[in-house]
């Protein structure tokens, strides 16, 4: 974001808020009766400015954000896979474009920036990414969640069939935080693809300080991040559904504007697609997302475990798309090259499982 100020939001403010009044909803509402039959409403916007895009998904749901905040800290939740790929993690505009939104509704008076970054110290990929001048821009502290005091939670591992302790940051459980997932479109190595809930569940385990995936990690220092990924493509997929009752987005917010396919969430490439996606239902903004993406979502396991167990809706005929219509924008984004090894969490398990089934299983933390 080179030239984008406060006039420019209030005045995208009014804009968008004409122009909501006269946008039909994706599915219409001809189609499916009274506004009152959807269970979920998700806005999609497009443009050719990140923080533009962010602050006008969120626009028409400043009420309800507003109400659902109340007295709680706001905590963004950035998705930073590596402190020093851009592609991988979230666009420093994108957090202003949230910041001025709740800046605009009187809610940045307790507000952080809070991340485990995967591979290497959170802070240094809060520098090299350009986070430090929102801190003297707005009222927002930056966190390493690696500092958190930590909450101890149990999750599921496919090696031996048990419980396993992870250390999580006390703050993303906190029922005192309002958690805002700032995610971005990814395919992913293990399910498929990686957008609001995934950035809140994996991004929440910590790691000691001096740890990373390469040769200069410190003697002995790990991540809990590993746990959380259950040793397979099913552990994955359950421990994503089983946690989510306890970490998950009040708000979810997924950039689009350039996302990446392939090999994600570190080795893809980017797609150009400028879309941006916001919801207080989490899921259904996820849904959503899957489908501009152009993926099948009865192939990604946890979404559809979620679905299943009424964490959300994922009923695109439930969801009230604000702004753009889906169709005008889907892309159809190249999955990763073992996709096909991904969609094991279909079939019955085996007694080959208790063996370890994936001597090869990516690495990949977010």
């Amino acid at each position: 974001m080179t030239a984008f100020t406060r006039r420019n939001f209030l005045r995208t403010s009014i804009i968008g808020g004409v122009a909501a009044t006269c946008i039909k909803p994706f599915d219409t509402l001809a189609a499916f009766g009274k506004q009152g039959q959807y269970d979920a409403r998700i806005a999609l916007t497009t443009g050719d400015n990140r923080a533009d895009m962010a602050f006008r998904a969120l626009q028409p749901l400043s009420k309800e954000i507003a109400q659902a905040i109340g007295g709680r800290r706001v905590i963004l939740k950035p998705n930073n896979v590596s402190i020093n790929i851009p592609l991988t993690s979230t666009h420093v505009d994108t957090l202003e474009g949230i910041l001025e939104f709740l800046k605009s509704i009187g809610k940045t008076g307790n507000t952080i920036i809070a991340e485990s970054a995967a591979n290497g110290p959170t802070l240094e990929g809060f520098k090299n990414y350009g986070y430090f001048r929102l801190a003297d821009k707005y009222v927002v502290k930056l966190v390493d969640l690696d500092q958190d005091q930590i909450d101890i939670v149990h999750v599921f591992d496919e090696k031996d069939f048990r419980p396993h302790a992870v250390r999580v940051s006390h703050m993303m459980l906190d029922p005192d935080s309002f958690i805002v997932s700032v995610a971005r479109m990814k395919t992913h190595d293990r399910v498929l693809a990686t957008l609001s809930l995934k950035n809140i569940i994996v991004g929440s385990p910590i790691k000691d300080p001096g740890f990373t995936f390469s040769a200069s990690s410190k003697k002995g220092a790990k991540s809990d991040k590993a746990l959380m990924h259950g040793s397979g493509f099913r552990g994955i997929n359950y421990n994503l559904y089983a946690m989510s009752s306890q970490l998950h987005p009040h708000l979810a917010l997924i950039d689009g504007f350039e996302g990446m396919e392939g090999n994600g969430p570190n080795d893809g490439t980017p797609v150009e697609h400028r879309v941006c996606v916001a919801g207080l239902d989490w899921l259904a903004a996820d849904r959503v997302a899957i489908e501009l993406m152009g993926i099948d979502f009865a192939n990604v396991g946890y979404l559809n475990f979620c679905s299943q167990t009424g964490a959300g809706i994922a009923d695109l005929n439930k969801i009230q798309i604000i702004g753009e219509t889906i169709n005008n924008h889907k892309k159809s984004y190249k999955l990763s090259d073992n996709f096909k090894d991904q969609l094991i969490w279909m079939d019955p398990v085996s007694q080959n499982l208790v063996k370890p089934q994936y001597p090869n299983f990516p690495i990949s933390y977010t």
